[in-house]
């Protein structure tokens, strides 16, 4: 029976992982870690799912460990990571390199490496049982399907490769390290378009053409562009201002002030959220449970962006997801996406939705 659980994480999130592990699993030791790569035994004898959720807002990915491996040579390595799973069906393989900086770092984005790009393809060209792959496994981009049995190969360094494998339960867990390939449009002005296009991915929110949106936080408008590519309508509330791009937008419609000085009546239409301040959580809560808990707005779902200017404010996460439920959502998801720094995205949704009265 397999007795060690692999993490990886973004760097500097380690001790949140850790404090995630030890509230929802005590019996989970620590064990060897590397900057954004964690271990973990677990307690003898463990009836664990191979889908096995890490209930894990900071964890990029994990999944049952099968040991390493580690030689100068890559051919030699890719022998023993096939020989290190035995008879298992691998039908995907996700590889993926531990990251190397913390995100904007020396403008450092994580993301698939061409050194992984390779390691997959030798993989899959050395793959014992190629009968049991799923079609589309020679092509690194396309994501597992729900159910598939992946191999997991980290390259914790050049010479030290982790191995192990998962079974896909998740959105996250259908891409190699959780990473989803996304490319930042030429005409995006900012980086959050990255965030505010993984979100809608990850969190799957129903949100349907036409819908209205408003966006506290707006400014300069990377964020807004996603929304209004995917054909939404959206209100952008900010004191700064907006690229012209953005401002030209025949759905977009700016209000140049602070969330607090918005009345609350241009809220009435609105049935969906989004928010991205650069400000301690609670700030951040304070300003959006004065929206929808007042008695003319009906928001049916939201996705937030909470800072954390210090990473022991990681250890408050649950109390702020009670907050955010205390308010009637009964949904809630929180994860640190790929392209998150010192911040984590969650999603919050009413089923069935319940509009007020006006």
């Amino acid at each position: 029976m397999l007795s060690f659980l692999f993490v990886t994480c973004q760097i500097g999130a380690e001790r949140a992982v850790k404090g995630e592990v030890a509230h929802h699993w005590p019996g989970f030791r620590f064990a060897f870690s590397q900057p954004g790569f964690l271990t973990f035994k677990l307690p003898e004898p463990h009836r664990l799912p191979d889908d096995f959720d890490l209930n894990s807002v900071f964890a990029r990915a994990s999944g049952f460990s099968l040991g390493k491996v580690t030689n100068p040579s890559s051919e030699k390595m890719v022998d023993e990571v096939w020989g290190q799973c035995g008879e298992y069906a691998i039908q995907r393989v996700h590889v993926w390199e531990r990251d190397r900086a913390v995100p904007g770092e020396h403008r450092y984005e994580p993301g698939l490496t061409d050194a992984a790009r390779e390691v997959h393809q030798q993989l899959i060209a050395c793959c014992p049982r190629p009968q049991c792959l799923a079609r589309t496994a020679s092509d690194w981009a396309v994501p597992a399907k729900q159910g598939e049995l992946v191999l997991d190969c980290i390259l914790v360094s050049p010479e030290l490769w982790w191995v192990g494998y998962h079974r896909v339960a998740s959105v996250a867990s259908s891409y190699p390290g959780g990473m989803m390939s996304l490319t930042l449009p030429a005409e995006a002005v900012s980086r959050a378009w990255l965030k505010m296009e993984e979100g809608l991915r990850w969190s799957g929110l129903p949100i349907p053409r036409g819908a209205q949106v408003a966006e506290i936080g707006s400014a300069p408008g990377g964020a807004s562009q996603a929304m209004l590519a995917r054909g939404l309508k959206v209100t952008g509330i900010d004191p700064a201002e907006m690229a012209p791009a953005v401002l030209s937008h025949p759905s977009f419609t700016h209000i140049r002030r602070r969330s607090p000085q918005v009345r609350r009546r241009d809220f009435r239409k609105i049935r969906w959220l989004t928010a991205d301040m650069n400000v301690a959580p609670n700030y951040t809560l304070d300003a959006i449970e004065a929206i929808v808990t007042h008695s003319e707005v009906s928001i049916r779902g939201m996705l937030l962006t909470l800072k954390l200017p210090d990473w022991q404010l990681a250890d408050q996460v649950p109390e702020y997801l009670k907050r955010i439920q205390s308010w009637g959502y009964n949904l809630i998801r929180a994860r640190q996406l790929l392209h998150n720094r010192r911040e984590f995205c969650v999603a919050a949704l009413q089923k069935p939705f319940r509009r007020k009265s006006s």
